[in-house]
């Protein structure tokens, strides 16, 4: 079996029977990324010091009987955006060029706690500001089904980095579907939790009351449990589902017509109205709604993300404007035009829509619809086009930033189509109910 390729679940149940080492695993992780050609384009920097300590210390448990949790010994690797002991943190960006914070990030300092291991920090767009995964002030990632093409973003070498067997799975941070993107785009799972439900100490904003952090892995499983290793909560009890009848995936989904589909690619549709055959298939109640408070959420993104992302970084920006990429510093400076009553409106507004919606939806296990519109654009192009970029920039972002605006969970899973990903949304605070959900359609969507 291909160990760097494996799930981290898998990984881990190997090393508690003896069948791997953490030290091994680690030393054949970093070989790979030694010889990897696009290694630069996808990590900022490996911490190997760092993760052989840790490994030698999950080795060592291991052999003791004193191992803490299923993922002991696993290697992560960690988007630049989370503070690293003593290890450069940049965000992404000039601007923080040789940032070197004193401690962890909490999420980071959680997981060291409970034995995982730190491959190093990979590559992001500038401040976490795109989904389109393109850096071309520090690097830009291959997307891992073309390396013309863009790998989403704003976590790319996150994604890039499991898709490519350079990490068992990833921790990333979505603020309008950074996470859900190049989870996607990569054929990966990607969840985002509810806002709040991780800590976000040590984290470089973007937009503090949009920022999430979570992870990016092979399987929902994964997600779970780097999930409860994160946040130092109970692991989550994904319960064995046997999809050999008709009617055992017992869930009720609820497909998000209208917006999601507006301009939507034929790809994309196509692979997620098969998906969708599947987990009827398999015995999952499937309804649709179009609901044009969805419409409303959307219109208020430029009142609510630009002003908050501009506010936070307004004074290192125009410090040295030229350190950065024309469009995104571009998106930033779009913050600079909303007044504070709209602002304080536009989140009023948000507040009511989110309880409209909560109403509207009660009663189904997840809303699903297609992760993004469309397909992976030429990274060519989008360099020599600005409006190409910033075009095929709200489009990748449009069905994610739903459930950001709306605070829900959601998560992304593989539909078995190259770069085409469903996405289920869950209830506010429901992390746990979206991941038992998630994992029983992961398992009609393998059948």
């Amino acid at each position: 079996m291909d160990w760097l390729r494996a799930s981290a679940a898998e990984q881990g149940r190997a090393i508690m029977a003896g069948l791997i080492s953490p030290i091994e695993q680690l030393e054949a992780y970093l070989d790979t990324a030694r010889n990897a050609p696009w290694r630069d384009q996808i990590y900022a920097r490996m911490t190997p010091d760092r993760a052989r300590a840790e490994a030698i210390a999950a080795h060592d448990r291991a052999k003791a009987g004193l191992r803490r949790g299923l993922l002991d010994g696993v290697a992560l690797s960690w988007k630049d955006n989370f503070d690293s002991a003593g290890i450069a943190t940049e965000a992404g960006s000039r601007l923080l060029k040789g940032r070197m914070p004193r401690k962890d990030a909490a999420l980071l300092a959680n997981a060291a706690m409970q034995g995982l291991v730190c491959l190093g920090k990979t590559h992001m767009t500038e401040l976490a500001f795109s989904g389109l995964g393109l850096n071309p002030m520090m690097a830009t990632p291959p997307n891992t089904y073309d390396a013309a093409l863009a790998p989403g973003g704003s976590s790319s070498g996150a994604a890039v980095s499991v898709a490519m067997g350079l990490a068992a799975a990833a921790v990333g941070s979505d603020t309008g579907g950074s996470i859900r993107v190049p989870a996607a785009w990569n054929g990966l799972v990607g969840f985002k939790p509810t806002h709040g439900a991780l800590p976000s100490g040590g984290v470089v904003p973007l937009c503090p009351l949009f920022d999430t952090p979570g992870p990016i892995a092979r399987t929902v499983e994964d997600c779970a449990l780097i999930h409860a290793t994160l946040g130092n909560l109970p692991a989550i009890d994904l319960p064995a589902i046997d999809l050999t009848a008709a009617d055992d995936l017992r869930l009720r989904l609820l497909v998000l017509d209208g917006l999601p589909f507006d301009q939507a690619r034929k790809d994309p549709v196509s692979a997620f109205e098969d998906a969708l055959t599947r987990l009827s298939r398999a015995g999952a109640r499937i309804d649709h709604i179009d609901l044009p408070l969805v419409a409303e959420a959307m219109a208020l993104a430029p009142t609510l993300f630009a002003p908050e992302a501009y506010g936070t970084w307004q004074d290192q920006i125009e410090a040295a404007p030229e350190q950065m990429y024309p469009p995104i510093l571009e998106r930033f400076r779009g913050g600079r035009a909303v007044s504070g009553p709209e602002y304080v409106g536009g989140w009023q507004k948000l507040h009511r829509l989110r309880r409209t919606w909560a109403r509207a939806v009660a009663g189904y296990d997840a809303v699903i619809l297609p992760t993004a519109p469309i397909l992976p654009p030429d990274t060519a192009r989008l360099l020599a086009d600005p409006a190409f970029f910033a075009q095929e920039n709200l489009l990748t972002l449009r069905n994610t930033r739903i459930a950001n605006l709306l605070d829900l969970p959601a998560i992304s899973l593989p539909t078995g189509r190259p770069a085409c990903g469903i996405m289920l949304m869950g209830r506010t605070g429901g992390d746990r109910r979206l991941l038992v959900a998630a994992h029983a359609a992961e398992r009609a969507l393998a059948q």
